[in-house]
């Protein structure tokens, strides 16, 4: 993959991912960027989230409603979320079983370089407790 260019909208998203605590929708991130003085476009902040989920910089989960909800990666290392459903509160979480089976499967297949995505959903225990 070609390196991105550091443009200054490319900088302001990356900005305002880092000031998000959670995970943020694209249009609110927009809301965000825009309300900090830069002036990018929703299609650049849809084009910039790709290229950055694609580079392994952001987080991407789905929310039930289909909404791709954005973060900056807490960690360089490959990793699954599990999301709380009622409030959106999410954790990383390691998959040891998936990552053995994902080799496994592509020994059977004669894949490789597979890749895959596991998300989970569910009721945190704030919510459980509510």
């Amino acid at each position: 993959m070609a390196t991105e260019r550091n443009t200054a909208q490319r900088r302001a998203i990356l900005e305002g991912l880092a000031r998000t605590a959670g995970f943020i929708s694209a249009r609110d991130l927009h809301a965000a960027v825009g309300g900090q003085g830069t002036t990018v476009s929703l299609a650049t902040v849809y084009a910039q989230l790709r290229r950055l989920v694609e580079a392994g910089q952001v987080d991407v989960v789905m929310t039930e409603r289909g909404e791709s909800l954005f973060r900056r990666c807490a960690t360089d290392a490959h990793h699954h979320h599990l999301s709380c459903r009622e409030c959106g509160a999410t954790v990383d979480i390691d998959a040891p079983l998936l990552e053995r089976f994902t080799a496994e499967l592509g020994e059977r297949t004669g894949y490789d370089d597979l890749s895959h995505v596991l998300e989970l959903t569910g009721r945190c225990p704030a919510c459980r407790a509510q």
